[in-house]
């Protein structure tokens, strides 16, 4: 005699499924986070110079310096470099068009919010900078914009619109790079 075969798990399954789909870390749905009791966003908020001092002296004990959301609230969802010797000049646009830009010392952090342009300078070509990368993601790749722009094959009609000159300008700097076959 045929039964009803439909499994009780059924419903348990899908919502074991749903909830197990769902455990990550959310996606940040703006530039950065500001914390509540933050007013004003500058550079310094995505500065912290809290570990200057390690670099700059012998401590005679073991001594633990923190960079947690606490000492350092920019950190929420984003990655960072960390400046291990030299100086650097960094910054990143904002989807507003404002810039962040800030001078780094050894021992600084700075944060690059995700997906927004963003650069790093050694002005001293003298003293090489070192510094350490940390992503807020797993495969967090890269896009060079130059390359993206002139390297990529876009036509030159559609590159001299967009950058208000004409083709002439947009072939000279397209000769400078390797475009992609």
């Amino acid at each position: 005699m045929p039964s009803n075969s439909t499994p009780n798990f059924l419903p348990i399954l899908l919502l074991f499924t749903f909830i197990t789909s769902i455990q990550s870390d959310p996606d940040i749905i703006s530039d950065y986070i500001t914390p509540s009791n933050f007013t004003i966003i500058n550079s310094t908020f995505f500065t912290y110079t809290g570990l200057r001092t390690p670099f700059h002296s012998n401590p005679p004990t073991f001594t633990v310096t923190k960079a947690t959301l606490t000492e350092f609230p920019a950190l929420n969802g984003q990655s960072l470099l960390f400046l291990i010797s030299g100086t650097l000049e960094v910054a990143f646009v904002d989807n507003k068009n404002a810039i962040y830009e800030q001078k780094l010392r050894t021992g600084d952090m700075f944060i690059f919010p995700k997906g927004l342009v963003h650069y790093q300078y050694n002005r001293n070509h003298e003293n090489p900078a070192v510094a350490i990368s940390a992503f807020g993601s797993a495969n967090a790749g890269t896009v060079s914009i130059p390359n993206s722009v002139f390297g990529s094959g876009i036509d030159d009609g559609i590159l001299a619109k967009a950058f208000k000159t004409d083709v002439a300008t947009i072939q000279r700097i397209k000769s400078g790079f390797i475009t992609n076959p």
